[in-house]
């Protein structure tokens, strides 16, 4: 895990004596007193830029940034004069800390894949990347009621804030920067805020398409052009093995291949980056950076789950169109094939700790296979269908517009998507009356009837229980806010403290915005976490994971996509199509966009078959029982019918197995961050899982 930390103390002087013998383990020091700032784990040499223009001037840039130095230098003076946005515009993904005189200011990112947190401390303000050395430094507690929060609620911000699962520990919003001023602090949104009475003109659809294109490209290229760097291996090739291949051999042996590869899953998402890579002028694949006459060609990286016979026949078509994209000269196809070992919920008692809880734990295990066999340089497409997919609220947003006629074609979508049925003719008159009532409804009451449902323990609503299904989903996402998937197994004082939070949320003043900006903010921000979450579990040493569609300047651009584009069926794959047309790439296999979500469950739920066992005796004392979270029998009870093919959310029941896992790993954790003579002497959560006061 990579992570920076600083501090900025009071404007009394700097840290006191026993505070300046603190440091974090293994770190780099950028720069010194009074307010300090690290590079902690293993950061390559180019992804931490370091930009002055005198001793008390200067910016540091953490991770992949596409700018020069004398770019870095513009932004750092527009910094100076308050203008942090500019500090965001570059392609990549990085974090950026700026320091002018005593005023130290972090700047997150839009999605929340890179979060920026905070902490009382010494008199003044720490920083840092990642929550847990925060937490070793100010030698906090388990904060259980976030955990709560987290599994009643895990899209609502509403009922989360500002908290992580650290007492103390807070996090900075996506979109806003921590300004430190001698130790006292200020959290400020960079982006200008819409107008909610007046909606901006949309731009262009031609227009705002080609804006998706550039960014992707510029953010693919700015991985391509980034130094190379040789994985570092734990042994010598032992040479030719009867049925593998080298690849095969370095994947055995967990060290990716040198260069740039890609996931080529079949989906238009992982396709249209491999494509753009494997296209562009660059360095694809050699080490010392050698043109594209070498011959070098891109790693692309398909998996094949053998072990899931309920999407025999979706795997098959994405092999297909994984081969048929894969025929492009420029690509390497490698195929990782798996069997009961790479399911979900494989692996639980092997994983590292992570900084937080995150669904991505249970599958862990099961992409790390695929990985191994990538690059040190590796593309993903995680997040493009949360950047680019509407929110199933936004058809609220059209009403609201006076757009109506833009619901026709989602609302006979749905009805089409779930297969004929007596009910299908009614599904388009009731996914409008549904999204007029969200129009009509305010936030504060939108909220507020959350809570209500958790207190009375209603998790479906009464149009939505119609059994699972696109139609049930899209009804029941057309909230302002809504109980989570794992809601209906949590305990009565767990739903109440929730309930709490979001009625304390529904008074407090918020900026005002159109629910379906809202809710689509929220799951991307989610989203964003749990890849964090992923990105930390499935490391490979010496790789790097690229998701170029979670960059600042893509999301800005998909943001940008008129709403009556986003919301038609298949906008995705469409924008994506239009997006590789513009980069010279025509020819797609048929089938293109085709979901995966079929593969995904059926996978989830031979995963839960296969390990019920391990699942059971996960839970035969679980860690969220003693803390009042939920209740051990129910869970188990809950796992065995999910395992036997009962129609539950499986998502639900995989946040409280990862939970579960995540609490185990932390308290099994030894040693701490820091060292020193005045270090903590304890780690965090050295008291353990204790039992919440009672309400």
């Amino acid at each position: 895990m990579r992570w920076l930390v600083g501090w900025s103390s009071t404007a009394s002087g700097p840290v006191p004596p026993e505070g300046s013998a603190i440091q974090p383990v293994g770190a780099q020091l950028l720069w010194a007193d009074p307010d300090p700032l690290w590079a902690v784990g293993d950061w390559r040499p180019d992804e931490v830029r370091v930009v002055q223009t005198d001793p008390f001037t200067r910016l540091a840039v953490f991770g992949c940034c596409g700018a020069s130095d004398e770019e870095l230098r513009v932004g750092l003076f527009a910094a100076r004069g308050g203008a942090l946005r500019h500090l965001t515009a570059w392609p990549g993904s990085y974090t950026a800390v700026a320091q002018v005189g005593r005023r130290v200011t972090i700047v997150g990112d839009l999605a929340g894949a890179r979060p920026v947190f905070h902490t009382d401390w010494a008199g003044g303000t720490a920083y840092a990347t990642a929550a847990l050395p925060l937490a070793d430094l100010i030698e906090a507690q388990l904060d259980v009621s976030h955990l709560g929060a987290l599994l009643a609620c895990p899209d609502s911000p509403e009922a989360m804030g500002d908290s992580t699962p650290y007492m103390g520990v807070r996090r900075v919003p996506p979109g806003h920067a921590l300004i430190l001023r001698d130790g006292a602090r200020d959290i400020t949104g960079y982006e200008p805020t819409a107008s909610l009475a007046v909606a901006a003109p949309p731009l262009d659809q031609d227009e705002a398409v080609d804006a998706v294109r550039d960014a992707l490209v510029e953010a693919v290229r700015a991985r391509l052009t980034a130094p190379r760097h040789a994985p570092e291996t734990d042994g010598l090739d032992p040479g030719p093995v009867p049925g593998m291949g080298p690849a095969e051999r370095r994947a055995a042996r967990g060290a990716p291949a040198p260069g740039i590869g890609a996931d080529l899953s079949g989906g238009s998402a992982s396709a249209t980056l491999a494509l753009l890579a494997a296209g562009l002028p660059g360095m694809p694949g050699t080490l010392f950076g050698h043109g594209t006459e070498a011959g070098e060609r891109l790693l692309a990286v398909t998996f094949n789950d053998l072990a899931t016979a309920g999407g025999a026949r979706i795997r098959e078509a994405e092999l297909e169109r994984a081969g048929a994209i894969a025929a492009n000269p420029r690509l390497h196809h490698v195929v990782v094939a798996a069997g009961e070992e790479a399911l979900p919920y494989a692996g639980l008692d092997t994983g590292a700790l992570t900084d937080e809880p995150g669904p991505s734990l249970v599958i862990a295990e099961r992409h790390r296979r695929r990985l191994a066999a990538g690059s040190a340089d590796h593309f993903i497409g995680h997040g493009a269908r949360q950047v680019l997919d509407a929110h199933p609220a936004r058809l609220a947003d059209l009403l609201l517009d006076r757009r109506r006629r833009h619901l026709l074609r989602p609302a006979t979508a749905l009805a089409r998507a779930d297969g004929p049925s007596a009910q299908s003719f009614f599904v388009p008159f009731t996914v409008y009356r549904a999204a007029r009532r969200l129009a009509r409804t305010s936030y504060r009451d939108g909220v507020q009837e959350a809570a209500a449902r958790l207190l009375e323990r209603r998790f479906v609503d009464d149009q939505a229980a119609r059994g699972p299904g696109a139609v049930s989903a899209s009804l029941a996402a057309l909230t302002w806010c809504r109980p989570g998937p794992a809601a209906r197994w949590l305990t009565g004082e767990t739903l109440a403290e929730v309930s709490v939070r979001l009625e304390e949320a529904a008074v407090r003043p918020v900026l005002l915005r159109r629910p379906g900006e809202r809710r689509a903010d929220a799951a991307l921000a989610r989203y964003a976490a749990d890849h964090r979450v992923f990105e930390q579990a499935a490391e490979v040493r010496s790789q790097r994971l690229h998701a170029p569609f979670l960059d600042n300047q893509v999301v800005r651009a998909c943001r940008a996509l008129p709403e009556a584009l986003r919301v038609q069926p298949g906008a995705r794959a469409a924008v994506l199509r239009e997006v590789l047309a513009g980069a010279g790439i025509r020819e797609l296999p048929p089938g293109w966009g085709a979901t995966s979500h079929a593969a995904h469950t059926a996978a989830a739920r031979t995963g839960m078959r296969a390990w019920t066992g391990e699942l059971m005796t996960l839970f035969d004392a679980p860690l969220l029982a003693d803390a009042g979270l939920i209740e051990a029998r129910v869970v188990r009870k809950a796992l065995r019918a999910a395992a036997q093919g009962e129609r539950l959310p499986l998502d639900g029941l995989a946040e409280l197995v990862s939970t579960e896992v995540w609490l185990r790993r932390l308290l099994a954790r030894r040693g701490t961050c820091w060292t020193g003579t005045a270090a903590p002497r304890q780690r965090a959560v050295a008291g353990g899982v204790v039992p919440r006061p009672s309400l």
